[in-house]
């Protein structure tokens, strides 16, 4: 669920991000129905998540929240980080977030004939401003939050994570700081596997401003 983070570690290779992108909404095993740069995109996230489940920091900021929240917890720092990301977003990338957020949109629309369908579906809500932009602000993380716990069948305390991150903003945040150049170093290292490298934000998309919403 944290969009931004997988987007933030695609470099700048299209159809890494894609895939990249599509980590969520693509289970199971993976064949041939897609081009090989999106399965190394697909490929990507699911290290990615594999890295930060066995990661310390990780780790230790699902520890400081309520164990009430089970293996939602999470679900919650991933939200958490992708905030931190966005809100100093300045200090990791030359891009402005809203040029990296419309490059990575329109990157994954040139992509959408192979796009899941339920990507497909949410793809202009997700770039709009109450989505990824509002995860500058905490309270839009809450948010977030709050409106996923309402899509899941089952009684769920992710309607609590914009309280979570309150309480431990702090130390979430050092979490999270320790956190970045870890993850940033074994998704380069996963880049270059792959062939693929290249500066956050620096995708094959023309500059072209004038039709951003």
């Amino acid at each position: 669920m944290n969009y931004l983070f997988h987007l933030f570690l695609s470099g700048n290779d299209p159809q890494l991000l894609v895939g990249n992108l599509m980590g969520d909404f693509v289970k199971g095993r993976l064949d041939d129905r897609y081009p090989a740069g999106i399965l190394q995109g697909l490929r990507l996230h699911r290290r990615i998540d594999t890295f930060a489940a066995g990661n310390g920091h990780f780790r230790a900021s699902k520890q400081r929240l309520d164990p009430a929240c089970g293996h939602f917890r999470g679900v919650m720092v991933d939200l958490f980080y992708d905030h931190f990301l966005a809100a100093d977003w300045a200090e990791f990338s030359p891009l402005p977030l809203p040029d990296f957020l419309w490059r990575a949109r329109r990157t994954a629309e040139d992509f959408s004939e192979i796009l899941p369908e339920r990507l497909r579906a949410i793809l202009p809500r997700l770039f709009a401003v109450d989505w990824l932009p509002a995860y500058r602000e905490a309270a839009g993380v809450a948010r977030a939050l709050e409106r996923m716990g309402e899509r899941v069948r089952r009684t769920n305390p992710l309607a609590r994570g914009g309280r979570e991150l309150a309480r431990n903003y702090d130390a979430l945040q050092g979490d999270f700081r320790g956190f970045l150049p870890e993850v940033s170093a074994f998704a380069a290292g996963e880049r270059l596997i792959f062939g693929s490298n290249g500066t956050v934000g620096d995708h094959l998309v023309p500059a072209r401003r004038n039709d951003a919403p």
